[in-house]
């Protein structure tokens, strides 16, 4: 596997052709943002351990029948992935109120949804990724009511496959964000699946354990990830 040509950057990747065509590999980077590129930052191994992280938890959803774009791990940044044609709609699904969510229905934060929520976000950085419904998908034409059904589906697939593997390590899975693709006609899980995607709280304490420790300014980032790391069985990571 050769890597080749960057094709596109991102806020916190990297993109590179490889010698197939039908084949990329994706580079996690260190930087931190927040609030649409508002805030930004570095937190000190991040692109090593979202990428430790994202491998295994693609590897968990492959093996429970997940379809999704991972190949393997190349080295400590790295993996291979099938190159995807990004459907531009982010997938949520929220199990406990955080966030905008908490804002938007004036609810306490912690609260248990009697349900997994599923919300849609058009995927687009100069408008801020507003919150969309199927309406506006049927309107944009950026996906079929077919595609969609897949989409949400999937979403709540992977839900109910974290929350039962995350419980064992006593975390809780309180939200997290989903980006697919279609690689031969077949739509695909993309992306990753990390504490910059997914909101991690301590099951026991409910101490945050993700990015919000960014957002927030609430100190101690890299140690957070370094915990999501380890009980998802990885190594803590100290080195660049």
């Amino acid at each position: 596997m050769k890597k080749g040509e960057l094709v596109y950057e991102g806020k916190a990747k990297q993109v590179y052709l490889t010698d197939n065509p039908d084949e990329v590999l994706v580079w996690f980077k260190d930087d931190a943002t927040a609030f649409n590129g508002e805030k930004k930052g570095t937190i000190q191994s991040k692109g090593i351990m979202n990428n430790a992280i994202s491998s295994f938890f693609f590897e968990l959803l492959s093996s429970k029948g997940v379809s999704t774009h991972f190949i393997r791990k190349i080295d400590e940044r790295s993996m291979l992935v099938r190159r995807l044609s990004i459907v531009p709609i982010e997938v949520v699904v929220r199990n406990i109120s955080a966030g905008s969510l908490a804002k938007r229905l004036g609810w306490e934060e912690g609260r248990k949804l009697p349900h997994p929520v599923v919300e849609l976000y058009y995927k687009d950085d100069a408008l801020g990724d507003p919150l969309i419904n199927r309406s506006h998908v049927k309107a944009l034409g950026i996906a079929t009511p077919e595609q969609l059904n897949t989409l949400e589906d999937t979403a709540l697939k992977v839900n109910e496959i974290l929350m039962e593997f995350l419980a064992a390590k006593n975390l809780l899975l309180v939200d997290f964000k989903l980006e697919f693709g279609t690689h031969r006609g077949e739509i695909l899980l993309g992306d990753e699946i990390s504490p910059d995607t997914c909101r991690f709280w301590d099951a026991m304490t409910n101490e945050k354990l993700d990015k919000d420790r960014f957002r927030r300014d609430m100190g101690d980032v890299e140690a957070a990830y370094q915990e999501i790391l380890k009980r998802v069985g990885g190594e803590l990571v100290c080195s660049r």
